[in-house]
């Protein structure tokens, strides 16, 4: 089983660095061509679904890329939503983000909080999608940078780079772990340390 994750397409706040988080910040026009571009690259695939953060920006780039697909816009997964940034939500960061609330950051949602519940998202897409589709399904999950970037670190072992909007990183399930094949669209070298 294969899996896209899609980051949603840019938004305002995307544009102008702020924190969105949890916050429900929807598409700009860049974005939704960038979902439209998205959809390009993806064809040519035999996608069994698309599923989502319920999220709207999430849930539009979801759309637009089944629209285009011609495939039906499946489920929205709670645990598939951005880092909570809580109180620094649509701030501009003055200092890099830490993994775990400090001083300057108090109350945002802790690295290994945010993997977890990735990570549970893959695994419940997996024991939904399996029996309905097999092996080789392919899914294309829409969902947000952040949470991306965690659950490819967790699954790599190493820390992975910032994710590009409507950028496709590919994770495979082959009967006992997941393995990043792409990310941001390039193959991945599993030989790094």
């Amino acid at each position: 089983m294969r899996l896209e994750l899609i980051r949603h397409g840019q938004t305002d706040w995307n544009l102008n660095d702020k924190l969105q988080g949890s916050s429900d910040i929807p598409l700009n026009e860049t974005g939704r061509g960038q979902a439209h571009e998205a959809a390009r690259l993806l064809a040519g695939v035999e996608w069994s679904a698309i599923v989502s953060s319920p999220l709207g920006r999430a849930r539009e780039t979801a759309r637009i890329i089944a629209s285009e697909l011609g495939i039906e816009l499946g489920d929205a997964y709670d645990e598939l939503i951005e880092r909570d940034y809580a109180s620094h939500e649509g701030r501009t960061p003055e200092s890099p983000i830490p993994d775990e609330p400090n001083a300057d950051y108090p109350d945002i949602e802790p690295r290994e909080s945010v993997a977890r519940r990735g990570i549970g998202a893959l695994e419940t897409i997996r024991d939904t999608r399996l029996p309905l589709d097999g092996d080789d399904a392919h899914i294309v999950v829409v969902c947000h940078g952040t949470i991306i970037r965690f659950v490819l670190s967790e699954i790599l072992g190493r820390e992975v780079g910032h994710i590009e909007n409507a950028a496709a990183n590919t994770v495979e399930w082959d009967g006992t772990a997941w393995h990043v094949l792409s990310i941001n669209g390039g193959v991945v070298d599993t030989d790094i340390d």
